[in-house]
């Protein structure tokens, strides 16, 4: 019974951060990918509108999680063309799903990694990549051989920045996804819960949990950064 009851506490704590983590992987490597292309782009384009644009990218970063969350729910609920589109085509609702959680957290990281990609390539020597031109490269070529490299330890800062975040998502996540576990329950929305109900053991452990995992990755920006 004993060995019974053990198990299950360890399945209790471990399914958080395991779905946490999974969550985290795969919003983050949506982010990397977008955030450095947009980054790229709006680092090397003038228009007009282009600081509404920037500023609309932005807003996840300083608008309250809820609010993002709001928006989600709007965009994707089942009253929207959006949700309706995705409920014909995979017979449910997006929300309440592992793949509401994984949109939510790729929101609110996106400023992060957005924001470090165009500060580096901001960075980069236009007159390196105009050499690379002449030479007859064209322009995926210069963006992968010479831009990413060369704006890399932004780029990589950003990305830990945005996996991070991503990581500790609890207010847009909760509202768009929900708290159920083993599907939806995060480590930030499980630490609500154990608090709740005055489980405080199992709440330590999960914040114990998150703070070396966001140590680690923060001690590791520091590094590149030097």
């Amino acid at each position: 019974m004993d060995l019974l009851l053990n198990e299950a506490l360890m399945q209790e704590f471990l399914s958080p951060i395991w779905l946490s983590l999974k969550i985290a992987i795969v919003s983050g490597f949506v982010v990397i990918i977008i955030g450095t292309l947009v980054g790229r782009f709006l680092a090397r384009t003038t228009f007009k509108g282009k600081a509404i644009l920037e500023t609309i990218l932005m807003l996840p970063m300083v608008l309250p999680p809820t609010v993002v969350g709001f928006f989600l729910i709007v965009i994707f609920g089942k009253n929207s063309t959006a949700g309706q589109a995705i409920e014909w085509l995979f017979k449910q609702p997006i929300i309440f799903t592992w793949w509401a959680a994984v949109i939510a957290a790729a929101v609110v990281a996106f400023p992060l990694m957005y924001q470090s990609a165009k500060s580096g390539f901001q960075g980069v020597n236009v007159k390196i990549e105009e050499a690379a031109r002449i030479d007859g490269a064209n322009e995926w070529k210069i963006f992968y051989f010479i831009s990413i490299p060369l704006a890399s330890k932004t780029l990589i800062s950003g990305s830990i920045l945005s996996f991070a975040r991503a990581l500790g998502e609890f207010g847009a996540t909760l509202m768009f996804a929900g708290n159920i576990p083993g599907e939806t329950q995060t480590i930030p929305t499980a630490i609500y819960v154990a608090i709740d109900s005055g489980n405080m053991k199992m709440a330590w452990l999960w914040v114990i949990s998150i703070v070396m995992i966001s140590f680690m990755m923060l001690l590791t920006v520091q590094i590149k950064q030097k």
